[in-house]
């Protein structure tokens, strides 16, 4: 079985994988995928094996792909089969190699690492944040609400999402753009030589910032981590960037994308906005399901020893991906998973993948999402994509649109 491929980018397939389970859906970059993302991966459950082996292309490697919730689920909670180490995508030098902290850390040592941030991402450390929250969304409306037109992912889609977590940083709002150029020429770019030019520039500013927060600790989210001991001991200097820059690069995208994605699907479903403004008290439902049909990360893992699902044997060394998205849209977890259900009895999703590795910024991407549909839907109920759009969507490794030009 198949999907469209292009022969000079394709890998050596190892030979253990048996050819009716190479699939070569490429997901994240491939021109299919591009034109509608979540459509395409809610659509692998009729076209694809369960498992599946990609052959991967000059920007992702070969892998085994999961698409049913169960089998992720099982693979994101069984470290001593899957390794998160050296499953980062971003360049780093082979002979100065820093891990990145917690993500490549398995148990027993992830847990020392994350107990230094933990207090800081509690749901009740996170309620305290929800006034400053509201107070910023209502800022960003009142630039907008009586142009009667924005470019959402520009003046709000972005600001909201990635102001709050620069805050929680202790980093300057006023250098957003310049870190989200970053993000996008680190997740997006698929260009090896720009992400490396991007990663020195990042380098340089956070080591500046590690150096600023050693000599005046704050009670911030990089001083935390520059400043903590976990397992009682001070960390490297290579321990202590790695760290900072997960946290960092984590922040930047992916509410963004979620909101982005999230404000595409509102403009063209009016009836359904509507539905979510009748029913405040459901609000918490609705960010959940909205989260479900609109998952933009995918989970990677390294198998340390021989496994075997559904059948499938995979081998030691082999490299595999739950495609969360698709597993979010799993029939036999979520009956009707295509239809967006407000009422959809709970479960949990695998939004913030799971296991010891599931999202740390889990409980404020919801705070933020339910805020950012309290308050843009009191001020602007109605509300259209602007004639003309044609939604396109960034490559990459965080599902979302460029741009989402708005009119009311």
């Amino acid at each position: 079985m198949a999907g469209p491929q292009t022969a000079t980018e394709r890998k050596p397939i190892p030979d253990h994988v048996p050819p009716e389970l190479v699939y070569d859906a490429q997901v994240t970059d491939g021109a299919e995928f591009l034109l509608a993302p979540h459509k395409y991966m809610a659509e692998l459950h009729d076209k694809a094996p369960p498992i599946y082996y990609d052959p991967g292309s000059e920007h992702r490697p070969g892998a085994w792909q999961l698409l049913k919730y169960e089998d992720a689920y099982f693979a994101l909670r069984r470290p001593e089969y899957f390794t998160t180490f050296g499953t980062g995508p971003f360049p780093r030098d082979p002979n100065d190699y820093w891990r990145i902290l917690p993500l490549e850390v398995d148990p027993p040592d992830h847990r020392k690492y994350r107990a230094l941030v933990d207090p800081l991402v509690t749901p009740k450390a996170i309620m305290a944040m929800e006034g400053r929250i509201r107070v910023l969304a209502n800022d960003l409306l009142d630039n907008i609400v009586d142009k009667g037109e924005c470019e959402f992912a520009k003046d709000f889609g972005r600001q909201l999402p990635v102001g709050v977590f620069l805050d929680l940083m202790g980093l300057p709002r006023n250098m957003m753009d310049e870190f989200v150029r970053w993000a996008m020429g680190l997740l997006h770019a698929q260009d090896k030589q720009i992400a490396i030019q991007v990663m020195g520039e990042v380098t340089v500013y956070l080591n500046k910032v590690i150096a600023e927060k050693r000599a005046n600790p704050d009670e911030f989210l990089v001083s935390a981590i520059v400043n903590g001991k976990p397992g009682g001991e001070p960390m490297s200097d290579r321990e202590t960037f790695g760290f900072v820059f997960f946290v960092f690069i984590a922040g930047l995208d992916t509410v963004f994308a979620t909101l982005n994605n999230m404000w595409v699907w509102l403009a063209e479903n009016p009836d359904r906005r509507q539905e979510i403004i009748d029913n405040p008290d459901n609000i918490n439902n609705v960010v959940e399901e909205l989260l479900r049909v609109f998952t933009v990360t995918f989970s990677g893992r390294t198998l340390t020893q021989d496994c075997e699902i559904r059948g499938v044997q995979m081998k030691k060394g082999d490299k595999v991906t739950s495609v969360l998205p698709a597993c979010n849209y799993d029939e036999e977890i979520f009956p009707n998973a295509r239809e967006v259900n407000f009422n959809r009895p709970r479960k949990p999703i695998l939004a913030f993948a799971g296991g010891v590795h599931s999202c740390m910024g889990a409980h404020l991407a919801r705070l933020e999402i339910k805020i950012c549909l309290q308050e843009w839907l009191k001020r602007i109920p109605d509300f259209t994509l602007t004639p003309g759009t044609k939604i396109e969507y960034y490559p990459g490794g965080v599902v979302g649109p460029k741009s989402v030009p708005l009119s009311w």
